[in-house]
């Protein structure tokens, strides 16, 4: 006996369907039992480190002058001589420039002539004063007669004062016609050429900036900037002079700098865009090694983070921008902590959240690893892993420092 077509394909629909649904379920129920029945995955774990770590900031800087000073002509007229030529080292006093001088001799010899002849003139009112006071004395003249000469005499003397300083002030112009170093140090290459019009006050002749000791400027972020003032102040409580930290320089060529630095300004405001501020390290330069506009990798040591909460930088994992590491827990299974890092420390970073003293991350055997699969965990230590505050360090040193 035969169905109707459709009834048909509606009954093989529904038989179909039903398989279908049981081979689902059984394909699923055997990848659990699988999972289940898989081997413990072998880790390598270490125990986060709490202890007082000592901390090394880096920073970008760039050695600056620490005096420049644009060197320019008090009067105006054409450089006629040049006793030096740039990046010449110089010392205050030096000659450096002449600039034409036959105006400002003209207007020396003008104003002694002026002179001269303003005091043949005091000369003789002072003549007729004195006459006119004998005169007086046998009342030949009359007091307002004697009085005009006295005040004749008081603004000839007057004139001659006026004179003499136009006289001295003519003088002076010759003598700035050279042009002195104010300071002492070395010459920029922007001098100007022989023929140049310098404008009083106004052209710069050439540029001259110390040498030694120089700044290196760098800028901190307000956090680091308070942990300075911190340190620097309980430097002296403990009636220290300065905190025992060290400021060291590494060169383009990856050479370390011989001399060490010191802070010597911090300004007064942090930058509005960038929230940070600007610092100036000194550093003595004696071979004129360090070089304005030169830049440097400026390194602080001396530092600590106490009580700080350490992860080694091989646990991290990132994901989504988000940092998180995994946690061998008590039952030997994994679980997924994310975490907010701090500052790095050689081969550890700092964690603000997210872990306790405790906890013991995985270092090794991490791939494919997710939350709540069976450990099998090999607990290591910093020594054997090779984990150090610094690269240069021993590793024990980290141990040993955790332990105190």
């Amino acid at each position: 006996m035969f169905l109707p077509l459709k009834k048909s394909l509606g009954i093989l629909s529904f038989v179909l369907a039903t398989g279908i649904l049981f081979t689902g379920c059984g394909d699923e129920g055997a990848e659990n039992a699988q999972e289940q029945q898989a081997p413990p995955t072998r880790v390598k774990a270490i125990k986060v480190m709490s202890t007082d770590a000592p901390l090394t900031l880096s920073y970008s800087g760039q050695v600056v002058d620490r005096d420049e000073v644009n060197v320019q002509s008090r009067v105006s007229g054409n450089v006629t001589e040049k006793y030096v030529k740039g990046g010449q080292d110089v010392v205050a006093g030096q000659a450096l420039f002449k600039i034409d001088s036959r105006q400002y001799e003209s207007a020396v010899l003008q104003a002694k002539a002026n002179l001269a002849k303003s005091q043949t003139t005091l000369a003789k009112e002072r003549v007729d004063l004195q006459r006119d006071e004998e005169l007086w004395q046998s009342r030949a003249i009359s007091q307002q007669t004697l009085d005009n000469q006295r005040a004749a005499v008081k603004a000839q003397e007057s004139e001659v004062t006026a004179q003499q300083a136009l006289l001295q002030k003519a003088e002076d112009d010759l003598a700035d016609t050279v042009v002195y170093a104010p300071i002492s140090g070395r010459l920029g290459i922007d001098d100007v050429p022989v023929g140049t019009y310098s404008t009083a006050g106004n052209t710069s002749l050439a540029t001259i900036g110390l040498v030694d000791p120089v700044f290196v400027q760098f800028a901190v972020s307000e956090q680091e900037y308070l942990r300075f003032s911190r340190g620097a102040q309980q430097a002296i409580e403990r009636g220290e002079a300065e905190p025992d930290w060290k400021i060291t320089l590494t060169l383009a060529d990856g050479s370390t700098y011989p001399y060490p630095g010191h802070f010597a300004e911090f300004d007064r405001t942090l930058g509005g865009e960038t929230g940070t501020l600007t610092v100036r390290t000194i550093f003595q330069n004696p071979n004129a090694l360090l070089v304005p506009g030169m830049y440097t990798r400026v390194e602080i040591d001396g530092l600590n983070i106490p009580g700080a909460l350490l992860v080694p930088e091989r646990a991290l994992q990132q994901l989504l921008g988000e940092t998180m590491v995994i946690v061998a827990q008590s039952d030997n299974t994994s679980a997924v902590r994310k975490i907010q890092l701090g500052e790095k420390i050689g081969s550890y970073y700092t964690v603000k959240s997210g872990l306790k003293a405790d906890d013991w991350v995985i270092v090794e055997g991490l791939t494919n690893l997710r939350d709540g699969m069976p450990l099998e965990v090999t607990q290591v230590t910093a020594k054997d892993m090779g984990f150090s505050f610094n690269p240069s360090d021993k590793v024990f040193d980290v141990e040993q420092n955790a332990a105190k």
